[in-house]
């Protein structure tokens, strides 16, 4: 049964993104502005198993499309069988190497730092979060080419 439906969570993931390859004009005009959305290959799917107070971690997957749009996946390990899907749209933070998650459904964001493929989860702040398990808060991305398994095993 978890087999079943991390095979559809992985379909849902390609069903929705595969159509969502907005056309634009191109222009020869080039700009010298560096920021996570130009500088790096941010879109993709990022996969992590972040800290949790009152569970064995949260199981993370967060899609991220070129058009903005991103859909987040947690599921409470220890606590939840349940997955908790989220979409939204995502856009450039305040400090030029971050981006924000803006829900549909809510007004409370989320924030990231982005990476040579990973993306850093950050506190309320949008700081780094410090501690021993800093480094657990780091989601990264895989190719979903590579392999036709369905979400990796954390």
């Amino acid at each position: 049964m978890q087999t079943f439906r991390q095979i559809l969570t992985f379909s849902l993931f390609i069903t929705i993104f595969s159509g969502c390859n907005p056309v634009f004009a191109e222009t020869t005009e080039t700009t010298d502005t560096h920021h996570a959305q130009n500088s790096l290959d941010w879109p993709g799917v990022y996969h992590g198993f972040l800290p949790c107070d009152d569970c064995k971690g949260v199981k993370t997957t967060l899609a991220l499309n070129k058009n903005n749009s991103y859909l987040l996946i947690t599921q409470y390990v220890g606590k939840s069988e349940r997955e908790i899907v989220e979409k939204g749209k995502f856009t450039g933070g305040n400090n030029n190497n971050t981006i924000v998650l803006t829900p549909r459904d809510s007004s409370t964001t989320r924030q990231y730092l982005v990476g040579e493929n990973t993306l850093t989860q950050l506190d309320n702040n949008g700081n780094r979060i410090s501690g021993k398990l800093a480094d657990r808060y780091i989601l990264r991305r895989t190719d979903v080419t590579k392999s036709s398994s369905s979400h990796p095993s954390h």
